[in-house]
């Protein structure tokens, strides 16, 4: 048997193997990452797309939403404006108050209208009778028979 060589600087070199080194890096996520420079046509399309989807929606809802409720809108609406309309002839009636001598005179018509409608409807039986009369065919007239 023959005694084994021991390893010279040269069969050292043949005998170790080249090492390669590899660089792996990680792997990008799912999610393109956002640059500052315009999107790409693509996602420009979508982001339009999505933007006219929203202006063209609004129109069905509104519409639906008067729809199923339309009683209650017409009755807030006419409650506002009952109101609004009860402000503006307070200001006008304001308005007029502050003109010299017309508040007086609206004063004195109103006293003689009232000492006049006294006189004529409530302190005769027949004249009461007649009144009631009229307030009834008026009431009639509105509510119905």
């Amino acid at each position: 048997m023959q005694p084994e060589n021991p390893p010279t600087a040269t069969n050292k070199a043949e005998t170790e193997l080249p090492t390669v080194e590899v660089k792996v890096q990680a792997a990008e996520t799912a999610t393109p990452s956002v640059s500052s420079e315009e999107p790409p046509k693509e996602q420009w399309r979508q982001a339009v797309d999505q933007v006219l989807k929203f202006v063209d929606t609004p129109p069905d809802y509104v519409s639906n939403f008067f729809t199923t409720y339309q009683r209650p809108l017409i009755t807030v609406g006419l409650i506002l404006a009952g109101f609004v309309s009860v402000k503006i002839l307070f200001g006008l009636l304001d308005a007029i108050n502050d003109i010299p001598l017309v508040a007086p005179t609206f004063e004195l018509i109103g006293i003689a209208y009232t000492v006049w409608f006294i006189y004529r409807y409530l302190l005769g039986a027949s004249n009461r009778k007649e009144l009631l009369d009229q307030l009834q065919s008026l009431k009639n007239y509105i509510v119905g028979s």
